[in-house]
């Protein structure tokens, strides 16, 4: 019998559209032989849409792909709550697993994960810890820098503790960091509210704007760097792909860099001395592993053009699924094309359940 998928997309998140571009290219290839697909769309307030919301979320694509509205609801017994699905024609679906391809809030940052734990439902990627501590780039890179990890030098700013920067704070930024340096929110994705501040008198405005989209900000030091990115599938460490190179067209790789802009380059596999490579494949294991992660990430490097260091950047834990996007196309060229990594990562979902079920929850005696 076929394993019946639930994939989740959407959401409320800067990272919406992203989201349906990235679910469609999972559910387009899951083997369909294998997996019976069903698309549920979620609204950008939050709310599950309707199974024929989802079908328009997908602009009709997908023929062979069903829909659902997601229902959740008190569980008779057994787990707290439970998931199912309800299709168009009113039938209800039990799922096997669920796949969620929710970018960023409420999705990447283990709300969505502890409620399908919660559910006990096997789900692919990273769970509760491994997806907070990913979405969080404050605690991310405080845990890189734990783990003995190279990481720029940075500083975090809270809106409760500085509604508004003063002068002073500005200043001691700019003498700590240097110039260029980058001002991000610390809880999104895809370089949404990033900012590269090059003159002192735009520093105020790239922190306000990154302030609209996350109350907790970092502010990095700059480095003329090469953009390294590996992917990495497993559980804790992990194993990792080939690494590839992003060249920005721009002044970095933003948002519009990323999926409205096709002329940056991708470089696959990264042209890089043997021991480099060898060196950026240990240190995404490495990452991965200081964050818990599980399942799947894709772990982004700096290399310093002009010292050849490098930095581990961040981890992705649900990383671009489009059909440009680095962390299928690095499996790709390591000899894993796209559906069998999604194979791999179902099944790496169904081992980390199965291994969840088998611990006690029991103690003799109490």
């Amino acid at each position: 019998m076929r394993i019946i998928v639930g994939v989740l997309f959407g959401g409320k998140s800067g990272e919406h559209e992203v989201s349906l571009v990235s679910g469609t290219t999972v559910m387009k290839h899951l083997d369909k032989s294998r997996y019976r697909v069903f698309a549920i769309g979620i609204r950008k307030d939050g709310s599950p849409a309707t199974a024929s919301e989802s079908r328009q979320m997908l602009h009709h694509e997908l023929p062979d792909v069903e829909t659902a509205e997601l229902v959740i609801r008190p569980s008779p017994g057994g787990s707290f709550v439970e998931l199912a699905g309800r299709t168009g024609a009113g039938a209800e679906i039990r799922f096997d697993l669920i796949f969620p391809v929710l970018h960023g809030t409420f999705g990447e940052d283990g709300t969505i994960q502890g409620l399908l734990d919660m559910c006990e439902l096997p789900y692919a990627g990273c769970g509760v810890l491994g997806s907070a501590a990913g979405m969080d780039k404050a605690i991310m890179k405080s845990l890189f820098r734990d783990a003995g990890l190279p990481v720029v030098p940075f500083r975090v700013l809270t809106r409760e503790n500085t509604p508004e920067i003063p002068e002073s704070l500005r200043a001691t930024l700019l003498a700590e960091l240097g110039l260029p340096c980058f001002v991000k929110p610390a809880r999104l994705g895809s370089s949404v509210g990033i900012s590269k501040v090059k003159h002192p008198e735009d520093l105020a405005e790239a922190i306000a704007t990154a302030f609209r989209y996350d109350y907790k900000i970092l502010v990095e030091k700059g480095v003329d760097a090469r953009e390294i990115e590996c992917s990495v599938i497993g559980h804790f460490h992990g194993r990792a792909s080939l690494p590839g190179e992003i060249v920005p067209w721009g002044e970095f790789y933003d948002y519009s860099a990323k999926y409205k802009d096709d002329r940056s380059r991708l470089i696959l596999p990264a042209l890089l001395p043997p021991e480099v490579t060898e060196r950026v494949r240990e240190l995404a294991c490495r990452a991965f592993e200081s964050v818990g992660g599980e399942g799947y990430a894709r772990v982004d490097f700096l290399l310093d053009k002009q010292t050849g260091s490098l930095y581990v950047n961040e981890v992705n834990t649900i990383p671009g699924f489009t059909e440009i996007s680095m962390f299928p196309k690095l499996w790709g060229i390591s000899g894993l094309p796209l559906p069998e990594l999604l194979d791999t990562l179902v099944q790496l979902a169904l081992e980390r359940h199965r291994r969840r079920q088998s611990i006690s929850t029991s103690y003799p005696g109490c």
